[in-house]
């Protein structure tokens, strides 16, 4: 490991612990903190996080998050109306800048996300989480409002599977973490470059292009370093992380985009055929199942007229 990263590990990894919400709370003063849940059928886990934020984190003992906004990405569910009825603001992907058409994706949802939030510091919580604790957001809001020289923090944690403790985060493991450690080596000290469960500043989120599909997380890091720094730069115990673990076919897929999303990063080239083909078994054998490789990405908002004049007003 770099020095610089070993440095680095010692000045920016902390645990939940390190700020008490009395302390968070003091620093908040008039920032606007939001959180933003993307959701696409998860009615079973979205009610019980949003109920959580809003119990401990938005009562008047404790009015650390201002704005609480579940994007809805097509759900076939009850997922838009489980949120609302505890008490989150739901919004449609397809409502959000319609001038340009959505494309699926969890990248364009959070793009879409500051189109339709004011916070200062945007906060992403992903919407399938079990057994969901409010440290997930006070831990990495904390350090934004309290050290004004870090401008992006990740959430790190244990990710069991299943039963077996240490074993989730495949793809983090085979495909994300020999990607970063060889051509970002300052990125090798992030625990969980792919977790879904960080926070920055609203100034640094605007300025960033945003991968549509599963290479969104990389991208945001890898970018976020080469825009403000290390140092800039935070990641955060929280504890555990419990959720709903996909199939390795999708895992794949997840995979060839984060692939993707790092090699357009490394040489802004073209794949020759950005498509991976996977099989599965079938009466006759096994049948091939072709997949588009997420290639698309929106550009850093501050680029787009309906959030320029946004802002204005």
């Amino acid at each position: 490991m770099l020095e610089e990263v070993e440095r680095w590990l010692d000045r920016r990894s902390w645990s939940v612990a390190d700020r008490p919400l009395e302390r968070i709370l003091a620093a908040k003063r008039n920032t606007k903190v939001s959180v933003v849940l993307p959701a696409l059928n998860e009615e079973a886990t979205v009610g019980d996080i949003v109920a959580v934020i809003r119990r401990e984190l938005m009562s008047e003992a404790v009015p650390l998050v201002d704005e609480l906004v579940v994007i809805d990405s097509g759900s076939t569910d009850r997922t838009a109306e489980v949120a609302a009825a505890a008490g989150a603001r739901v919004v449609a992907r397809d409502a959000i800048l319609p001038r340009i058409p959505a494309v699926p994706g969890k990248g364009e949802v959070l793009w879409r996300s500051l189109m339709v939030t004011t916070g200062d510091v945007v906060c992403f919580i992903d919407a399938d989480l079990r057994d969901f604790s409010a440290d997930f957001v006070s831990g990495i809001v904390g350090p934004l409002l309290t050290d004004p020289d870090v401008d992006f923090v990740k959430a790190m944690y244990d990710r069991p599977f299943g039963d077996t403790p240490g074993q989730g985060g495949r793809v983090t493991e085979l495909v994300a973490r020999p990607l970063l450690n060889l051509h970002w080596p300052q990125l090798a000290g992030f625990v969980q470059p792919l977790g879904g469960e960080y926070a920055a500043r609203r100034s640094l989120l605007e300025r960033l292009p945003f991968p549509v599909g599963y290479g969104v997380e990389l991208g945001l890091l890898v970018d976020a370093l080469h825009t403000v720094g290390l140092d800039a730069l935070a990641q955060v115990d929280v504890g555990v992380r419990k959720h709903r673990h996909q199939d390795g076919q999708a895992l794949g897929r997840m995979a060839a985009a984060i692939y993707r999303t790092a090699q357009l990063r490394l040489s802004r080239g073209h794949l020759v055929r950005p498509r991976l083909t996977q099989f599965e078994r079938g009466e006759k054998g096994f049948v091939p199942h072709t997949h588009a490789v997420d290639t698309e990405e929106r550009p850093p908002m501050v680029e787009i007229a309906e959030y320029a004049r946004r802002r204005v007003a």
